[in-house]
């Protein structure tokens, strides 16, 4: 079975897949100073979980913005699973052109979530992932990677309110009952929540301008379901996309 690994700024999403099947799935908290024996640990819990083990581990895909960890991670594989994990990099087929002024700064979750995009909904797209950052990534007609948008994700937005200011408190990100807030609880929510909205629609209209009007619009990450209920302007929410992608690749590099 593949193992999928996403290492994100905030979270790691891991996934089981049996062929083309996604068996298991799950998001754990990024912890920047474990050590592979740790995270090793977590992983086996969760494995156990699903009735699954590390001995059914055959292969890892492995994308990461998080450049300590990925090391972390390629020895847990090693130690653990005994895999060398393929690790998505500029030396890995992604079947993608990127059009960017240079390539590598694309990061590997933008690459995977793009390759997912492009094979299972086609081109032009625009992918909008919710995560520490929220990206916007764009497909041109031809399926290929040609840019796209950065913008504070929701949660860094919530915290800096709580942070930097004296009396506003940290809060759940929940729709508020209506958009004019009548505590402060329910005025952050309603400012955070359709505040968002607001930029996934405005963004997604300027997108639609430059690649044209049949252009599909998927959402990706663990707030997108919270975002894509509140406008029409999402077409198609795939909270799993970024192991998809993963998938993907990996059967692209079998036997390179």
């Amino acid at each position: 079975m593949l193992l999928c690994i996403d290492i994100g700024n905030t979270n790691i999403v891991l996934g089981f897949y049996r062929g083309e099947e996604l068996v298991a799935q799950w998001r754990i908290t990024t912890d920047y100073p474990r050590m592979p024996d740790e995270y090793a640990v977590t992983l086996q819990g969760l494995f156990h979980s699903k009735g699954l083990a590390s001995a059914d581990v055959s292969g890892v895909a492995l994308s990461s913005v998080v450049p300590p960890l990925t090391g972390t991670f390629e020895k847990l594989c090693q130690d653990y699973f005994h895999q060398t994990p393929l690790v998505v990099d500029a030396g890995v087929k992604t079947g993608l052109c990127i059009r960017y002024d240079n390539p590598r700064e694309v990061g590997a979750d933008r690459v995977v979530n793009t390759v997912a995009a492009l094979r299972l909904y086609g081109a032009p797209a625009c992918i909008v992932d919710f995560g520490t950052a929220t990206t916007f990534d764009a497909l041109s007609a031809e399926g290929d990677y040609i840019g796209g948008a950065i913008a504070p994700g929701i949660l860094i937005a919530a915290e800096a309110l709580f942070a930097r200011t004296a009396k506003l408190p940290r809060i759940d990100l929940v729709r508020p009952p209506r958009v004019i807030g009548t505590n402060t609880v329910q005025s952050m929510q309603s400012g955070i929540l359709f505040g968002y909205v607001g930029l996934v629609e405005s963004m997604v209209k300027r997108f639609r301008k430059e690649l044209g009007e049949n252009m599909k619009v998927i959402a990706t990450g663990g707030l997108a379901p919270v975002i894509a209920q509140e406008t029409d302007m999402i077409e198609i929410v795939d909270p799993w996309l970024t192991l998809k992608g993963l998938r993907l690749i990996w059967e692209m590099n079998q036997g390179r």
